[in-house]
Protein backbone atom coordinates (compact mmCIF):
# COMPACT_ATOMS: atom_id res chain seq x y z
CA UNK A 1 0.00 0.00 0.00
CA UNK A 2 1.25 3.47 -0.89
CA UNK A 3 2.30 5.64 2.02
CA UNK A 4 0.09 8.71 2.62
CA UNK A 5 1.38 11.68 0.65
CA UNK A 6 2.51 14.70 2.65
CA UNK A 7 3.92 18.08 1.65
CA UNK A 8 6.91 17.31 3.87
CA UNK A 9 7.41 13.84 5.37
CA UNK A 10 9.60 14.51 8.40
CA UNK A 11 8.53 11.32 10.15
CA UNK A 12 9.83 9.06 7.38
CA UNK A 13 13.02 11.10 7.19
CA UNK A 14 13.54 10.66 10.92
CA UNK A 15 13.07 6.89 10.68
CA UNK A 16 15.97 6.79 8.21
CA UNK A 17 18.33 8.66 10.54
CA UNK A 18 16.80 7.65 13.87
CA UNK A 19 19.86 6.04 15.45
CA UNK A 20 22.19 8.94 14.63
CA UNK A 21 19.71 11.57 15.78
CA UNK A 22 18.82 9.72 18.97
CA UNK A 23 22.48 9.32 19.90
CA UNK A 24 23.15 13.01 19.21
CA UNK A 25 20.19 14.09 21.36
CA UNK A 26 20.99 11.78 24.26
CA UNK A 27 24.62 12.83 24.15
CA UNK A 28 23.54 16.43 24.81
CA UNK A 29 21.18 15.31 27.59
CA UNK A 30 23.93 13.28 29.23
CA UNK A 31 26.27 16.27 29.10
CA UNK A 32 23.62 18.67 30.46
CA UNK A 33 25.17 21.39 28.25
CA UNK A 34 21.83 22.69 26.99
CA UNK A 35 22.74 26.34 26.28
CA UNK A 36 25.72 27.12 24.02
CA UNK A 37 27.06 23.62 24.45
CA UNK A 38 29.97 22.41 22.28
CA UNK A 39 27.64 21.16 19.52
CA UNK A 40 26.65 24.75 18.73
CA UNK A 41 30.18 25.89 17.93
CA UNK A 42 30.96 22.60 16.18
CA UNK A 43 27.88 23.04 14.00
CA UNK A 44 28.96 26.59 13.15
CA UNK A 45 32.40 25.31 12.13
CA UNK A 46 30.94 22.53 10.00
CA UNK A 47 28.51 24.96 8.34
CA UNK A 48 31.46 27.27 7.59
CA UNK A 49 33.23 24.38 5.87
CA UNK A 50 30.11 23.44 3.90
CA UNK A 51 29.23 26.94 2.70
CA UNK A 52 32.67 28.46 2.45
CA UNK A 53 31.59 31.37 4.66
CA UNK A 54 34.37 32.78 6.85
CA UNK A 55 32.00 33.25 9.79
CA UNK A 56 28.77 31.56 10.85
CA UNK A 57 26.74 32.78 13.82
CA UNK A 58 23.95 30.43 14.91
CA UNK A 59 20.81 31.95 16.42
CA UNK A 60 17.29 31.05 17.52
CA UNK A 61 15.45 31.28 14.19
CA UNK A 62 15.59 32.69 10.67
CA UNK A 63 13.55 35.78 11.51
CA UNK A 64 15.96 36.67 14.32
CA UNK A 65 18.83 36.16 11.89
CA UNK A 66 17.45 38.92 9.67
CA UNK A 67 16.78 41.19 12.64
CA UNK A 68 20.27 40.72 14.08
CA UNK A 69 21.84 41.46 10.70
CA UNK A 70 19.89 44.70 10.33
CA UNK A 71 20.83 45.79 13.86
CA UNK A 72 24.50 44.95 13.37
CA UNK A 73 24.64 46.97 10.15
CA UNK A 74 23.46 49.93 12.25
CA UNK A 75 20.42 50.78 10.17
CA UNK A 76 18.36 53.52 11.79
CA UNK A 77 14.61 54.25 11.91
CA UNK A 78 13.58 55.91 8.67
CA UNK A 79 16.26 54.19 6.59
CA UNK A 80 14.84 52.35 3.59
CA UNK A 81 15.34 48.70 2.76
CA UNK A 82 14.26 47.12 -0.51
CA UNK A 83 12.64 43.68 -0.37
CA UNK A 84 10.57 41.57 -2.76
CA UNK A 85 6.83 41.78 -2.31
CA UNK A 86 6.49 38.12 -3.35
CA UNK A 87 7.95 36.36 -0.31
CA UNK A 88 7.22 35.26 3.25
CA UNK A 89 6.50 38.16 5.59
CA UNK A 90 9.57 37.77 7.83
CA UNK A 91 11.73 39.35 5.12
CA UNK A 92 9.87 42.64 5.55
CA UNK A 93 8.43 42.43 9.06
CA UNK A 94 11.79 42.57 10.83
CA UNK A 95 12.61 45.82 9.04
CA UNK A 96 9.23 47.29 9.93
CA UNK A 97 9.64 46.27 13.59
CA UNK A 98 12.97 48.13 13.69
CA UNK A 99 11.35 51.29 12.37
CA UNK A 100 12.87 50.96 8.91
CA UNK A 101 10.85 51.86 5.85
CA UNK A 102 10.08 48.83 3.70
CA UNK A 103 10.15 49.55 -0.03
CA UNK A 104 8.90 46.67 -2.16
CA UNK A 105 10.16 45.49 -5.53
CA UNK A 106 8.54 43.32 -8.18
CA UNK A 107 9.57 39.80 -9.21
CA UNK A 108 10.93 38.15 -12.33
CA UNK A 109 8.24 35.95 -13.86
CA UNK A 110 10.58 33.07 -14.73
CA UNK A 111 12.55 32.59 -11.49
CA UNK A 112 10.03 34.13 -9.00
CA UNK A 113 12.94 36.11 -7.53
CA UNK A 114 13.32 39.86 -7.06
CA UNK A 115 13.67 41.88 -10.28
CA UNK A 116 16.91 43.93 -10.41
CA UNK A 117 15.23 46.50 -12.66
CA UNK A 118 12.54 47.00 -10.01
CA UNK A 119 15.27 47.41 -7.38
CA UNK A 120 16.86 50.19 -9.44
CA UNK A 121 13.54 52.04 -9.66
CA UNK A 122 13.05 51.78 -5.90
CA UNK A 123 16.39 53.27 -4.83
CA UNK A 124 16.38 56.69 -3.18
CA UNK A 125 18.96 58.63 -1.18
CA UNK A 126 17.50 56.94 1.94
CA UNK A 127 18.05 53.38 0.69
CA UNK A 128 20.49 51.53 2.94
CA UNK A 129 20.01 47.85 2.13
CA UNK A 130 18.58 45.28 -0.29
CA UNK A 131 17.23 41.96 0.99
CA UNK A 132 17.05 39.56 -1.96
CA UNK A 133 15.27 36.27 -1.25
CA UNK A 134 16.46 33.07 -2.91
CA UNK A 135 12.92 31.83 -3.35
CA UNK A 136 11.97 28.15 -3.58
CA UNK A 137 15.64 27.06 -3.68
CA UNK A 138 17.17 29.07 -6.53
CA UNK A 139 19.39 32.13 -6.22
CA UNK A 140 18.31 35.64 -7.10
CA UNK A 141 20.27 37.52 -9.80
CA UNK A 142 23.20 38.28 -7.51
CA UNK A 143 25.58 39.58 -10.20
CA UNK A 144 23.24 42.45 -10.98
CA UNK A 145 22.13 42.96 -7.36
CA UNK A 146 25.70 43.25 -6.10
CA UNK A 147 26.49 45.66 -8.93
CA UNK A 148 23.52 47.85 -7.96
CA UNK A 149 24.57 47.74 -4.30
CA UNK A 150 28.17 48.71 -5.09
CA UNK A 151 27.09 51.59 -7.33
CA UNK A 152 24.81 52.97 -4.63
CA UNK A 153 26.94 52.04 -1.59
CA UNK A 154 24.21 50.01 0.08
CA UNK A 155 24.25 46.72 1.98
CA UNK A 156 23.04 43.36 0.71
CA UNK A 157 21.53 40.88 3.17
CA UNK A 158 20.61 37.58 1.53
CA UNK A 159 17.50 35.84 2.82
CA UNK A 160 18.64 32.27 2.23
CA UNK A 161 15.95 30.50 4.25
CA UNK A 162 14.93 28.40 1.23
CA UNK A 163 18.14 27.82 -0.71
CA UNK A 164 20.86 26.50 1.57
CA UNK A 165 23.19 24.37 -0.51
CA UNK A 166 22.45 26.17 -3.78
CA UNK A 167 25.39 27.64 -5.67
CA UNK A 168 25.49 30.83 -7.69
CA UNK A 169 27.82 31.22 -10.68
CA UNK A 170 29.06 34.71 -11.48
CA UNK A 171 29.67 36.02 -14.98
CA UNK A 172 33.44 35.79 -14.34
CA UNK A 173 33.12 32.03 -13.93
CA UNK A 174 33.51 31.83 -10.14
CA UNK A 175 30.86 30.42 -7.84
CA UNK A 176 29.73 30.87 -4.25
CA UNK A 177 27.15 29.20 -2.06
CA UNK A 178 23.84 30.99 -1.56
CA UNK A 179 23.93 33.17 1.54
CA UNK A 180 27.67 33.91 1.31
CA UNK A 181 27.62 36.56 -1.41
CA UNK A 182 26.29 39.71 0.25
CA UNK A 183 27.49 41.64 3.29
CA UNK A 184 25.54 39.08 5.32
CA UNK A 185 23.33 36.11 4.61
CA UNK A 186 20.68 34.54 6.80
CA UNK A 187 18.99 31.17 6.92
CA UNK A 188 16.32 29.26 8.81
CA UNK A 189 16.38 25.72 10.18
CA UNK A 190 12.60 25.47 10.52
CA UNK A 191 11.76 21.74 10.38
CA UNK A 192 10.44 21.80 6.81
CA UNK A 193 13.57 23.45 5.38
CA UNK A 194 16.07 21.47 3.34
CA UNK A 195 18.32 21.54 6.41
CA UNK A 196 15.67 21.44 9.12
CA UNK A 197 15.93 21.14 12.89
CA UNK A 198 13.34 19.53 15.16
CA UNK A 199 12.29 22.97 16.32
CA UNK A 200 13.36 26.51 15.51
CA UNK A 201 16.85 27.60 14.54
CA UNK A 202 18.71 30.00 12.30
CA UNK A 203 22.13 31.29 11.29
CA UNK A 204 23.91 34.30 9.83
CA UNK A 205 26.83 34.14 7.38
CA UNK A 206 29.42 36.83 6.72
CA UNK A 207 32.99 37.11 5.49
CA UNK A 208 33.45 40.32 7.48
CA UNK A 209 35.11 39.36 10.77
CA UNK A 210 34.33 42.67 12.50
CA UNK A 211 30.69 42.36 11.52
CA UNK A 212 30.70 38.73 12.71
CA UNK A 213 31.90 39.82 16.16
CA UNK A 214 29.07 42.33 16.35
CA UNK A 215 26.49 39.79 15.14
CA UNK A 216 27.57 37.26 17.77
CA UNK A 217 27.46 39.90 20.47
CA UNK A 218 23.95 41.10 19.53
CA UNK A 219 22.64 37.53 19.41
CA UNK A 220 23.80 36.98 23.01
CA UNK A 221 22.41 39.96 24.94
CA UNK A 222 25.00 42.39 23.56
CA UNK A 223 27.84 40.85 25.54
CA UNK A 224 31.33 39.83 24.50
CA UNK A 225 32.29 38.93 28.03
CA UNK A 226 29.72 37.50 30.41
CA UNK A 227 27.82 40.22 32.31
CA UNK A 228 29.62 43.02 30.45
CA UNK A 229 27.34 44.56 27.82
CA UNK A 230 28.67 46.59 24.90
CA UNK A 231 25.32 46.98 23.13
CA UNK A 232 21.62 46.29 23.46
CA UNK A 233 21.14 42.81 22.09
CA UNK A 234 18.75 39.89 21.91
CA UNK A 235 18.44 36.50 23.51
CA UNK A 236 18.74 34.52 20.30
CA UNK A 237 20.78 31.37 20.73
CA UNK A 238 20.56 28.11 18.85
CA UNK A 239 19.56 25.39 21.29
CA UNK A 240 22.30 22.79 21.77
CA UNK A 241 19.87 19.93 21.13
CA UNK A 242 18.95 21.47 17.77
CA UNK A 243 22.62 22.01 16.92
CA UNK A 244 23.33 18.33 17.59
CA UNK A 245 20.47 17.27 15.30
CA UNK A 246 21.57 19.72 12.61
CA UNK A 247 25.11 18.31 12.72
CA UNK A 248 23.69 14.90 11.81
CA UNK A 249 21.54 16.32 9.02
CA UNK A 250 24.19 18.64 7.57
CA UNK A 251 26.25 15.57 6.63
CA UNK A 252 23.27 14.37 4.60
CA UNK A 253 22.27 17.69 3.03
CA UNK A 254 23.83 17.06 -0.38
CA UNK A 255 22.07 13.70 -0.51
CA UNK A 256 18.80 15.36 0.43
CA UNK A 257 19.29 17.90 -2.36
CA UNK A 258 19.95 15.09 -4.84
CA UNK A 259 16.71 13.39 -3.80
CA UNK A 260 14.76 16.64 -4.25
CA UNK A 261 16.24 17.19 -7.70
CA UNK A 262 15.34 13.64 -8.68
CA UNK A 263 11.72 14.26 -7.65
CA UNK A 264 11.75 17.60 -9.52
CA UNK A 265 13.05 15.85 -12.65
CA UNK A 266 10.16 13.38 -12.43
CA UNK A 267 7.66 16.22 -12.12
CA UNK A 268 9.27 18.13 -14.99
CA UNK A 269 9.01 15.16 -17.34
CA UNK A 270 5.36 14.56 -16.46
CA UNK A 271 4.24 18.17 -16.82
CA UNK A 272 6.45 19.54 -19.61
CA UNK A 273 3.89 18.78 -22.32
CA UNK A 274 0.89 20.43 -20.65
CA UNK A 275 -0.12 23.70 -22.29
CA UNK A 276 -1.76 25.04 -19.10
CA UNK A 277 1.29 24.42 -16.91
CA UNK A 278 4.70 26.11 -16.69
CA UNK A 279 7.31 23.98 -14.93
CA UNK A 280 9.97 25.66 -12.73
CA UNK A 281 12.59 27.55 -14.70
CA UNK A 282 16.15 26.47 -13.99
CA UNK A 283 18.56 29.30 -14.68
CA UNK A 284 22.16 28.69 -15.73
CA UNK A 285 23.53 31.06 -13.07
CA UNK A 286 22.23 29.05 -10.10
CA UNK A 287 21.75 25.47 -9.08
CA UNK A 288 18.30 24.67 -7.72
CA UNK A 289 17.82 22.81 -4.43
CA UNK A 290 14.00 22.64 -4.71
CA UNK A 291 12.84 23.68 -1.29
CA UNK A 292 9.54 23.90 -3.14
CA UNK A 293 8.44 22.55 -6.50
CA UNK A 294 6.22 25.33 -7.77
CA UNK A 295 4.21 25.27 -10.97
CA UNK A 296 2.52 28.18 -12.70
CA UNK A 297 -0.97 27.26 -13.84
CA UNK A 298 -2.27 29.53 -16.59
CA UNK A 299 -5.83 29.95 -17.76
CA UNK A 300 -7.40 30.42 -14.35
CA UNK A 301 -7.46 26.72 -13.43
CA UNK A 302 -5.07 26.77 -10.46
CA UNK A 303 -7.74 26.60 -7.73
CA UNK A 304 -9.52 23.84 -9.60
CA UNK A 305 -6.34 21.80 -9.72
CA UNK A 306 -5.79 22.34 -6.01
CA UNK A 307 -9.32 21.10 -5.25
CA UNK A 308 -8.89 18.10 -7.56
CA UNK A 309 -5.65 17.10 -5.85
CA UNK A 310 -7.21 17.44 -2.39
CA UNK A 311 -10.08 15.14 -3.41
CA UNK A 312 -7.43 12.57 -4.31
CA UNK A 313 -5.58 12.95 -0.98
CA UNK A 314 -2.74 14.93 -2.49
CA UNK A 315 -1.78 18.06 -0.53
CA UNK A 316 -0.63 21.25 -2.22
CA UNK A 317 0.18 24.75 -1.01
CA UNK A 318 0.20 28.34 -2.22
CA UNK A 319 3.53 30.00 -1.44
CA UNK A 320 2.27 32.80 -1.42
CA UNK A 321 -1.41 33.66 -2.10
CA UNK A 322 -1.06 37.45 -1.67
CA UNK A 323 1.99 39.69 -2.17
CA UNK A 324 3.09 41.66 0.86
CA UNK A 325 2.21 45.07 -0.58
CA UNK A 326 -1.48 44.05 -0.54
CA UNK A 327 -1.44 42.58 2.97
CA UNK A 328 -3.31 44.36 5.76
CA UNK A 329 -0.08 44.62 7.78
CA UNK A 330 1.32 46.98 5.13
CA UNK A 331 -1.93 48.72 4.23
CA UNK A 332 -0.68 51.99 5.69
CA UNK A 333 1.98 52.18 3.00
CA UNK A 334 1.44 53.76 -0.40
CA UNK A 335 1.05 50.50 -2.29
CA UNK A 336 -2.05 49.55 -4.23
CA UNK A 337 -3.19 46.75 -6.51
CA UNK A 338 -1.40 46.95 -9.82
CA UNK A 339 1.84 48.41 -8.46
CA UNK A 340 3.73 45.12 -8.82
CA UNK A 341 1.96 43.30 -11.66
CA UNK A 342 4.32 40.33 -11.95
CA UNK A 343 4.08 39.46 -8.24
CA UNK A 344 0.29 39.81 -8.36
CA UNK A 345 0.13 37.57 -11.43
CA UNK A 346 2.33 34.95 -9.80
CA UNK A 347 0.16 34.89 -6.67
CA UNK A 348 -2.80 33.88 -8.85
CA UNK A 349 -0.94 31.18 -10.77
CA UNK A 350 1.44 29.40 -8.41
CA UNK A 351 0.86 26.03 -6.77
CA UNK A 352 3.48 23.97 -4.91
CA UNK A 353 3.35 20.18 -4.99
CA UNK A 354 4.71 17.77 -2.37
CA UNK A 355 8.50 18.03 -2.22
CA UNK A 356 10.73 16.26 0.25
CA UNK A 357 13.53 13.73 0.49
CA UNK A 358 11.32 10.69 1.05
CA UNK A 359 9.11 10.92 -2.05
CA UNK A 360 9.17 7.55 -3.79
CA UNK A 361 8.33 6.69 -7.39
CA UNK A 362 4.94 5.24 -6.49
CA UNK A 363 3.92 8.52 -4.87
CA UNK A 364 5.34 10.63 -7.68
CA UNK A 365 3.54 8.52 -10.28
CA UNK A 366 0.24 8.94 -8.42
CA UNK A 367 0.66 12.71 -7.94
CA UNK A 368 1.57 13.37 -11.56
CA UNK A 369 -1.11 11.04 -12.90
CA UNK A 370 -3.84 12.83 -10.95
CA UNK A 371 -2.53 16.27 -11.88
CA UNK A 372 -2.33 15.43 -15.60
CA UNK A 373 -5.78 13.84 -15.34
CA UNK A 374 -7.23 17.19 -14.25
CA UNK A 375 -6.07 18.88 -17.45
CA UNK A 376 -7.66 16.11 -19.53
Amino acid sequence: MMRPIQMVDLQSQYENIKHEVDEAVFSVIRSARFILGPDVRQFEEELMQYTGAKNVIACANGTDALKIALIALELKPGDEIIAPTFTFISTAEVAALLGLKVVFADSLYDTFNIDPASIRKAITRKTKAIIPVHLYGQCAAMDEIMKIAKENKIFVIEDNAQAIGAEYFFKNGTGKKAGTIGDAGTTSFFPSKNLGAYGDGGAIFTDNSRLAEKLRMIANHGQKKRYFYDAIGLNSRLDTLQAAILRVKLKKLDGYITARRKAADYYDKAFSGLKNVVIPYRQAQSTHVFHQYTLKVIGGSRDGLMEHLQKNNIPSMLYYPMPLHLQRAFRGNRWKRGDFPVAEKLAKQIISLPMHTELDEEQLEYITKKAVEYFG
